[in-house]
Formats: structure tokens, sequence, C-alpha cells
């Protein structure tokens, strides 16, 4: 195996430098003409393609290149996915070295799969060392769903509103996808999928007379609709540890130690989706680690493998056994190429020092937000824990009243400066990639204030 392949830690900064670095106006004119020549064939695109319909076709660190020769920041890593930068020399050796030795061997053993689950185990809290792997965020989930039920002999779930799981039935189940025509041709759960609010620490439910939220009446509303409002064979609580989709949104920090002993109490699993928000992403290998909490059930994903589709499904040493009867493999996952490229992600962070760099640059990124918060009308909140970020835009301070419009206008105006990034509607949405300093934070910061400012003139805020 060729997993020891060493690389200087600043090896992206010769693509960074001078970035952005704009030749033509965004998108390009080849951008524009690619993107409509694909658009005639590929349908449902995401609303930041169509927003922004550039078209990339190179990526260094936190460098991205589109066919016109525009060089742009990137402060979404492929929408949470290459967190330690586009195309690290580590990771793309190890996944080319499985390229041309062996591609796939269905579920049996290979040298880089037995390291993997070693460093896992090594990594994950508590005895979360069962393991399963997969290729997708879904199929991972779906996994979870099935392993839940095997576990506890209950076929029930709570999950939240504002929650995303993926966009198979039974994660769609577990997901809040707002309503529209989209949707409009019957119900989006199926049977037996429960959902609560979840606090939101800017627009709470209940509140406390100090105005401080109350995650207490969250929790005995939890407790009460578990005896009330099912059947009681809830098998588990399926939460994302922070929002991701909705916007970057952290609970309380009672919230999760709250609802760990709920579960234990009721005998309900608890599963932490950690898809989007794991792997470091928060300044943690688990975003739960903040809370000191230990799930029962975690999946992992997006940066898991920085870019190649690998995703994880890992429960409790004392319920491995019940993996036995799910049917747990697939047709890619756990492949040698995937195994590579997770296990040289999770060393890449480890020989980095990428988790210190997170909290570190983290604490700057919350810093000038809140000082963002201060000076600008539009800015109701600012939310975050290391690179996952956001900065929700309202009407009027007071009222809390949303402001799509302003979402769309900073998107595009920052995009078109340079700063390749996440829509949300009103929430703007921020990951860069872990192996980013302070230096192009700020970079990236003065872009998306410039564009408030702008659109703050362009609304008739100042």
């Amino acid at each position: 195996m060729n997993n020891s392949l060493t690389v200087d830690k600043a090896w992206w900064r010769n693509a960074a430098e001078g970035i952005p670095r704009l030749i033509t106006e965004t998108p390009g004119p080849r951008s524009q003409q690619m993107h409509a020549n694909t658009a005639r064939y590929m349908k449902g695109l995401s609303s930041q393609v169509k927003l922004f319909p550039v078209c990339f076709e190179e990526g260094s660190g936190i460098t991205l290149t589109d066919v016109d020769g525009n060089k742009y920041l990137d402060f979404s890593s492929g929408i949470y996915v290459t967190s330690l930068g586009h195309c690290h020399p580590k990771i793309s050796e190890a996944v080319a070295y499985w390229a041309k030795k062996l591609m796939n061997a269905h579920d049996f053993t290979t040298p880089v799969k037995e390291k993997l689950m070693e460093k896992m185990a090594e990594i994950l809290p508590g005895k979360l060392n069962a393991v399963q792997l997969y290729s997708d965020g879904t199929t991972a989930v779906e996994a979870a769903i099935r392993a839940a039920r095997a576990i506890s002999n209950k076929h029930e779930f709570i999950s939240a509103y504002r929650d995303f799981h993926g966009k198979s039935m039974s994660a769609v189940s577990c997901a809040q996808m707002y309503r529209s025509e989209t949707f409009s041709y019957g119900p989006t759960r199926a049977a037996g999928f429960y959902m609560v609010p979840r606090p939101d620490p800017y627009r709470p439910l209940w509140e406390k007379n100090d105005g401080s939220i109350d995650t207490d009446t969250y929790i005995k509303f939890y407790e009460n609709f578990i005896k009330e409002g099912t059947v009681g064979n809830v098998a588990a609580f399926v939460l994302e540890p922070a929002q991701g989709w909705a916007g970057s949104i952290f609970p309380p920090d009672d919230f999760f130690p709250k609802l760990k002993a709920l579960c234990e109490k009721h005998n309900i699993l608890l599963y932490d989706d950690e898809v989007l928000a794991g792997m470091g992403r928060t300044g943690e290998w688990l975003t739960l680690n903040h809370w000191g909490v230990v799930p029962d059930i975690v999946t992992f994903g997006k940066s898991f493998g920085n870019g190649f589709p690998v995703t994880a499904m890992v429960v409790s040493e004392e319920n491995g056994e019940a993996l036995e009867k799910i049917s747990a493999s697939s047709s890619y996952g756990g492949n040698p190429m995937a195994c590579a490229a997770a296990l040289a992600s999770i060393e890449v962070i480890e020989e980095e020092q990428l988790l210190e760099n997170v909290r570190a640059v983290g604490s700057y990124f919350m810093r000038r937000m809140q000082q963002m918060k201060q000076d600008h009308p539009i800015i109701g909140d600012v939310k975050g824990k290391g690179f996952l970020l956001g900065i929700e835009l309202v009407k009027d301070k007071k009222t809390k009243e949303p402001f799509p419009e302003a979402g769309v206008a900073v998107y595009q105006k920052a995009f078109k400066k340079g700063l390749a990034w996440i829509p949300a509607g009103h929430i703007l949405r921020m990951s860069p990639p872990l192996i980013m300093d302070e230096k192009y934070a700020a970079l990236g910061m003065d872009i998306i204030e410039d564009a408030i400012t702008a659109t703050e003139k362009q609304f008739g805020y100042r």
C-alpha cells in the first residue's frame, strides 16, 4: 500500500497566490455556453448552479478554476465534500494506487480496508467500532435506519423539522422538505416517521423568563410525544448534530446531553447523522463530541473521502451483531479506492493538525461575523462552530422576517467577485476547506461583507 506519501502542509499555497483572479465577466462566455449545452439534457440542477452557472475544470487546495481561466476562492468545499482541499496530493495518490492495483473486490477484506477499520476505531469515541461502508450518504442513512430496527426490534423514528438526511424514501421520511410544487403529489413521509421541533437559538419556540432558550420544555415535549403521539415503538431519534441544509444551525449546549438522557430513559437509540458535519468540520471528529455525547449509531459521508464517494455507518460494539441481519453489503461500498481515500483523509487531518487549525481559524470566523452582525442592518444572526458557518439575513432585526431576496443577491454578488460558495435562502452558508488559514478566511469574509453592503444599498438599507 502507498499511504506513506509525506506532503508539505503548504502544498496548496502556490495555487492560491493572488486569488481571486478574474479575467472575464463571471460566469464567462465558455461557462455560459457549456452550461447551456449541458442543461439541454441534465435537469433538476441545484439552486447554486441555477443562480451562478459557472463551469469548473480544475481545483487545487482552496482554489477553483473555471473553463474561462477565472480563479475562485473556495468557501464551499464542494458542499462540505472536499474538506481537505481539492486534489490533496496524498489522497489523490492513494486513490490512484488502488485504481491501478485493485478497483473492486465486493465486500472481501483488502489490506487497505483492514487499516481503515483500525483507524476508525481509533478516532471514534466510546465503543463505536462496528462499521459498514457505502458509496453515498443516503445509502448509509438507509442502512442506519435498518440497523436501528434490527437493534431495537422497534420500527418508529423521530426526527426534527429542518433536518436533512438524504433523498431516498426512509431518508426523506426523516427530513423536512419544504412543501412546494415539487412535493404536491402526496405525502413526503412514510408511516411510522414523526417530526418534532428542535431548538433554534435565534427562533426558539420556548423561552425562559430571562429570554434564554428553554431546552427543558423541548425535552418534555418529546417525552410527552413518545408517550402519547406514537404507538410506543420508537427505535431511534434521528438528528443532525447541527443543521446544515437549514443554514448551519447549532442547538444550545445542553440539548444533546439532555436528549441522550431521555433516549436512555426510554430505551431509544440516538442516531447521529454526521454526513455533513463530521470528520473535522467543526473542530472535532464528531460534532457531537463538543457536548460529550456518544451516539448509538453514527453515519459519515461527504468529506470522509475528500471527494471520492465513500460513506460509513457505525454502531456500538455491543450492537454490532445486529448488522448481520440487515444485508449490509453493497456493490461499491468499501472498495479499495474508497478505503484508500478515507484512510488517507483521516491521516491528513492528523498529520496536518487540521482539527487544531479549524478551532483556531474558526474562532476568527466567529469574531468577524459577530462584528458584521453589529455593523449591518440586514444581519439578524450569525452561527457556527469551526468551519460550519452561517449568516442569517432579515428584513428587520426586531421582527426577524427572513430576507431571501437579499440572500440571492449576496450569493451572486460575492460569486461575481470570485468567491465560490453555497446559497441557502436567507441564510448564507460557508464551508471552507479545513486547510484554510486566517489570511484567506479574512479575504473570503471581505468579499462577503462587500456583497452584503452592496445588497443593503440595492434594497435601500444604506
